[in-house]
């Protein structure tokens, strides 16, 4: 039998209950600390008392609330792009845009690593779809080259590479300066999910292309879930005008669902704005980060494969049982016994029987700016505990 999921009893901040007891989070990818934010409560608060709960309606039918166009606003203004669209779920955002604009006949070159969203979303727009290794920029010009010189009508299709900015699959960083090269050397549009950077990376939360100081204007579609750094729901697509009204004709998440309910358009605004006001939080969560780090060294049977800047620290086996089935079991029973026994909560990264990508599977461990150093050195301490006596 499938065992439950343990089930929160309380908000999702860096402590939270489980099972009646209190426990350090880091199964929640609440990367600022905005889970329980007193100006995310009052915004929200605001906004239930001047709109109600839902929109009863898409966009394009009486769904479209003022705060709706002030949030798509804010996100433009924050990210420096003529304008942005908001989704009413983080998934739809990918299951959505990629569709909307890649089709049958279209080239996509694609991470092997990209989660589920992003490959629900290349299944629907049935382009053909071509796969490069994993955060690998020698195996992606290879692909672009054998793709520009073996098919003749190639410079006449439509031609996309999809990356994750943040991996969700292995915690790597993706690469925009040498993609970006890429793109321009075989003549490729370039969409980009920031959904675990944006908030994060860059001196100022601004995401990947911060980080890598790249101008967005080089990324021809931006999307992003607003669950992650924001604490709110949905999602949101950036770009040029016309990336941008194109959705709004053709996208089927924004034309057939019901739009964002306000309150949490409104909340995705305040979060901005505390984003601009408080850019030490950036800061305290690379602080965070290098800790956790230097806590989980030395770890017996298990090793950090992801980047010493991302804010999710994926911990795989140093040696796979060489059965998909055994590893996910042993990994599962880590993350059981840190929970039960130190309160520590962690999760696995198993995937559906529908998710394709073929990385290993890992334990992560989302860091937040509100863990305390003490929380850190809690996790390290106690992940080595018990990795230690499952896998000896």
């Amino acid at each position: 039998m499938l065992s439950e999921p343990p089930v929160l009893e309380s908000a999702a901040g860096p402590h939270t209950i489980v099972n009646g007891k209190e426990v350090v989070n880091f199964a929640s990818a609440n990367y600022l600390g905005f889970v329980g934010h007193e100006k995310l409560l009052e915004s929200c608060t605001s906004a239930l008392e001047k709109y109600g709960v839902g929109s009863c309606g898409p966009r394009g039918f009486y769904g479209t609330i003022d705060v709706h166009l002030d949030c798509e606003a804010r996100i433009a203004k924050f990210l420096g792009t003529p304008d942005s669209i908001l989704y009413s779920y983080g998934l739809s955002t990918m299951f959505s845009a990629i569709p909307c604009f890649c089709k049958k006949g279209d080239i996509i070159v694609v991470d092997e690593g990209v989660h589920w969203g992003i490959q629900n979303g290349l299944y629907l727009s049935r382009s053909t779809i071509v796969y490069f290794k994993h955060n690998d920029m020698e195996s992606l010009e290879k692909t672009l080259e054998k793709i520009t010189a073996e098919n003749q009508r190639a410079k006449k299709l439509r031609r996309y590479i999809v990356v994750e900015a943040v991996y969700q699959n292995s915690g790597q960083i993706a690469p925009l300066d040498k993609i970006i090269r890429l793109k321009e050397k075989y003549r490729f549009r370039v969409l980009l999910d920031e959904s675990n950077s944006f908030g994060v990376l860059g001196h100022s939360g601004r995401g990947l292309t911060e980080y890598c100081g790249v101008p967005i204007e080089k990324i021809d579609i931006v999307t992003a879930a607003m669950g992650h750094a924001l604490a709110t729901e949905g999602g949101f697509c950036t770009g040029s005008a016309r990336v941008i009204d194109h959705q709004r004709l053709s996208s089927s998440g924004y034309v057939f669902s019901a739009s964002l309910p306000p309150y949490l358009a409104s909340a995705a605004i305040t979060a901005i704005d505390v984003l601009e006001q408080n850019p030490d939080l950036t800061s305290k969560l690379k602080e965070n980060i290098t800790i956790l780090w230097k806590a989980l060294s030395g770890m017996q049977g298990l090793s950090i494969a992801s980047n010493s800047e991302s804010p999710i620290v994926f911990l795989r086996l140093e040696k796979s049982t060489g059965s998909a089935k055994s590893d996910l079991q042993l990994l599962e029973d880590i993350a059981d016994r840190a929970l039960k026994e130190e309160s520590i909560f962690v999760v696995v990264s198993k995937r559906s029987t529908l998710d394709k990508c073929p990385l290993p599977v890992g334990i992560r461990l989302f860091v937040s700016a509100a863990h305390s150093e003490a929380d850190l050195l809690k996790a390290g301490s106690s992940l080595k505990r018990v990795a230690a006596a499952v896998l000896r």
